[in-house]
């Protein structure tokens, strides 16, 4: 019989240990303000990165659609387009400038780029009004363009 007995004792405290198993209050507590720290850290320099990335696509569209509206200068005898869906549609000979695209490009925030064409001896514009769509702002919503940037390469 005293063997039975001893199974009973190895099951009956087996049993009671599994009912404990699990984490307790306090160190699911502990692993949800680690978490929360981490995420305090991690957040904003994910968001300066996204920033960075939206304005070098910016700035790197920008600057194609500049090349562009050179190339078109050059073949139609330094007269530039008057919209920036003049480079997207293919011209007589079949040539389309920008051929990557079927309507007229966004920027990084879905706000289409604008172009102002040449006037009065100025250069032509290409601007994008950062990520609030409107003109002026700073950081995000810092407005970019092609003369801004070549007087930053120039300096």
């Amino acid at each position: 019989m005293r063997p039975v007995l001893t199974m009973q004792l190895l099951n009956t405290s087996g049993h009671s240990r599994r009912s404990k198993a699990g984490f307790s209050l306090a160190e699911l507590m502990v692993v949800i303000v680690i978490l929360g720290l981490l995420a305090t850290l991690v957040v904003p320099n994910v968001m300066r990165q996204l920033f960075r990335a939206n304005n070098s696509i910016a700035r790197s569209d920008i600057h194609a659609i500049s090349q562009a509206i050179d190339n078109y200068a050059v073949e139609h005898s330094g007269k530039y387009p008057e919209r920036i869906e003049d480079l997207i549609t293919a011209d007589e000979t079949g040539h389309a400038y920008l051929s990557n695209y079927t309507s007229a490009p966004k920027d990084p925030w879905k706000n289409e780029y604008v172009y102002q064409p040449a006037q009065s001896g100025q250069t032509y514009r290409i601007i994008s009004y950062g990520a609030d769509g409107q003109p002026g702002g700073e950081g995000d919503d810092a407005d970019i363009d092609n003369v801004s940037m070549m007087e930053k390469g120039k300096n």
